[in-house]
């Protein structure tokens, strides 16, 4: 069989892998991105991205002779290096996943296969007179052509995530928040999540002894550097054991597959389910909690017509679909631990930005210069920036009210102008619409979540005296640039 032919087909299953890898781990699982620590593994996957992007393009039509097998050979060399550093800064920096270390681990046999192939018949390419030859392979070749793109796309990703990552630890900190009195004893649950990580950081550094409910407390362990208690099951928690409060933030992504009956059910199982749970652990404690921070989400409210300028409060009422009877019966589920004297509080979350979560995903095109409006672009987008979601709780903790808030910014912009804004804090062009029939032939009802939108005012954090540090999209996308 003839093996430059062999080697391009496994470049293809290795396109096929590295995307598997890129999208679940690095994206959704371990939210690469937005990780601090990241920053280096993040600068040497932009460097290996480009360079397979380079290969891909290159050897997908084309035969490498002369000296052009030669460089082949060294971009060969380099890869491997690379490769092995990023496996050391890997084990340094966090604790993969069994399914990463899967994946990485037959990555490497298939990489190594393909690169072994190459190299063989670059000897012999080296022998011949310099030149790229012209040699397409037919629907393999644009396949290959397709894979340089994409690993081409990620690698400017990773780079745009690494440089804000270095941005954000050049600028000054802000002042530690300051979560009442110190000393206390705060159970979290989600709180390996996006929002969950910088909370239990800040409660940490406040004086506070907390411990993680996990799935995977050896993750969690890892990611809090053994400053944290971490559990898996309530279970091993007595009934003797001291807790004062309970953050619960606990919760399966909300976007992703179609919205299923499994999926449904998954979803309240992560938040209706689990909150149920803690509420029980409540009722057996000795000591009750003082309060229970439990979040909810601004789909509560249900969807806004397009063109509809209502500014919805917490007095507004949910309507009868999925993603409000999702929240509401998170809420109740919540609200049962007033039962034992327990302050409950319901933060209705929406679109949180930060460095992790559903942001640097909706601002990847307008980075790539193809901002423009989703769908008709007249849907209402509210949003909060991460660090007023942790003073919020902070607020809530002392302020001694219960009851739900809405967690959002003061301002509420439609979907066309936060993309205006987006790209003009970013100095970037604003001219490419992207249709919505796409994500609703994908997503289901789920396009809701991105088609259609709700205006939500934080009313009662206002009315409580909450200052916010970011109340404009232009000031929180700058402090996040």
């Amino acid at each position: 069989m003839n093996t430059h032919l062999l080697a391009l087909q496994l470049m293809a299953v290795q396109g096929c892998l590295g995307a598997f890898d890129t999208l679940y781990h690095h994206e959704l699982t371990e939210a690469l991105p937005g990780r601090a620590s990241a920053r280096l593994e993040l600068r040497i996957h932009a460097l290996r991205s480009l360079i397979y992007c380079a290969m891909y393009i290159g050897l997908a039509c084309w035969r490498f002779n002369g000296l052009w097998a030669v460089a082949l050979l060294l971009v060969f060399a380099v890869e491997i290096a690379l490769t092995l550093w990023d496996f050391v800064v890997e084990d340094q920096t966090r604790l993969l996943p069994a399914t990463e270390r899967v994946t990485h681990t037959v990555l490497t046999l298939n990489g190594g296969a393909f690169i072994a192939l190459l190299a063989l018949n670059a000897g012999e390419s080296m022998t011949l007179p310099t030149a790229l030859v012209w040699e397409p392979h037919g629907a393999l070749s644009a396949f290959l052509l397709l894979c340089g793109a994409g690993v081409g796309l990620s690698g400017v990703r990773d780079a745009f995530a690494a440089r804000a990552i270095a941005r954000q630890e050049a600028r000054p900190q802000r002042p530690a928040l300051r979560f009442g009195a110190t000393g206390c004893a705060v159970l979290v649950t989600g709180a390996t999540g996006f929002i969950g990580q910088k909370l239990v950081r800040a409660l940490v550094a406040d004086g506070h002894r907390v411990t993680v409910l996990s799935r995977q407390p050896r993750t969690a362990a890892w990611l809090f550097d053994g400053r944290v208690e971490c559990v898996s099951d309530l279970a091993q928690l007595p009934p003797a054991r001291r807790i004062d409060v309970v953050i619960n933030l606990a919760g399966a992504r909300i976007l992703g597959w179609r919205w299923s009956e499994a999926r449904q059910a998954a979803l309240r199982v992560s938040r209706i389910g689990l909150t149920r749970k803690v509420v029980s652990w409540i009722a057996a404690a000795h000591h009750k909690p003082a309060l229970m921070l439990s979040a909810s989400a601004i789909g509560y409210y249900g969807i806004q017509a397009r063109g509809d300028d209502t500014v919805l409060t917490e007095s507004d009422a949910p309507q009868p679909m999925f993603m409000s009877d999702l929240c509401r019966e998170w809420e109740e589920a919540a609200g049962t631990a007033a039962a034992y004297g327990v302050r409950v509080a319901c933060m209705r979350f929406g679109l949180v930005l930060g460095t992790q979560g559903a942001l640097p995903m909706m601002l990847l095109p307008v980075k790539l210069g193809m901002g423009g409006p989703l769908g008709d672009g007249r849907q209402w987008l509210s949003w909060i920036h991460v660090d007023d979601v942790i003073a919020g709780i902070a607020h809530l903790w002392t302020s001694g009210e219960g009851g739900a808030y809405n967690f959002t910014a003061p301002e509420s912009l439609p979907q066309a102008g936060f993309n205006r804004v987006a790209a003009k804090v970013l100095k970037r062009p604003y001219w490419l619409p992207t249709p919505g029939w796409p994500m609703r032939l994908a997503l289901g009802e789920q396009a809701d979540l991105l088609l259609e939108g709700q205006r939500v005012a934080p009313a009662r954090l206002q009315a409580s005296g909450f200052a916010f540090n970011h109340p404009t999209l232009a000031g929180a996308l700058a402090s996040l640039s």
